[in-house]
């Protein structure tokens, strides 16, 4: 992710000062409390929010089971990609685990200063990228790792906030039972 992150740095500062204003005057500073949900299902994703501090997830039912599909930790993008790029209804629910600071981003808002500063487009386009490889580094650890190595990995990304992922979250995260991670658990 480090890489990623220099990547954003380096474009960002590469842009000129009209452009750094007009991104400052759409982004906001928002603080959410554990437990409140920043996308509920079948809203539409009218905002993206960088994580400055704190952690979140997102998940969705199915058989009124909870199925965990991300976390965001610092740095990352919390939306529902699909809904957000579509202004479409999704199928996720995006909720503060933490309590949480993000720097948030109108999708309406961002859509019109884009096509006026055009280095705003590379940072949508690497934006888009970055999460693409992301989705595709998940896929592949998903059916390449092991549920070990999957467990060890998410332990790595953020380990200060770790203790604020409950094990239900972790093992539907990683498509495993309640019973199989704790059986991970016990040999680390």
């Amino acid at each position: 992710m480090t890489e990623h992150i220099e990547k954003i740095r380096a474009l960002i500062s590469s842009f000129d000062q009209e452009t750094l204003e007009a991104l400052s005057k759409i982004t906001v500073v928002e603080q959410f409390r554990k437990g409140e949900v920043l996308l509920h299902q079948g809203e539409i994703c009218r905002k993206s929010r960088h994580i400055i501090h704190g952690v979140a997830r997102k998940f969705f039912f199915s058989d009124k089971k909870e199925i965990t599909t991300e976390f965001f930790f610092k740095d990352d993008l919390a939306v529902s990609f699909k809904s957000y790029i579509h202004q479409k209804p999704g199928k996720e629910i995006i909720e503060c685990l933490t309590d949480v600071t993000v720097e948030t981003i109108d999708y309406i808002a961002f859509e019109t200063v884009k096509k006026q500063f055009p280095q705003l487009m590379e940072y949508d386009i690497l934006m888009t990228e970055l999460y693409t490889i992301w989705l595709e580094d998940r896929l592949f650890d998903f059916y390449a790792l092991s549920a070990k190595e999957r467990y060890e990995s998410i332990l790595k990304k953020s380990p200060e906030y770790f203790h604020h992922l409950k094990l239900t979250h972790i093992a539907s995260y990683l498509g495993i039972s309640l019973e199989t991670l704790s059986r991970i658990r016990a040999k680390i």
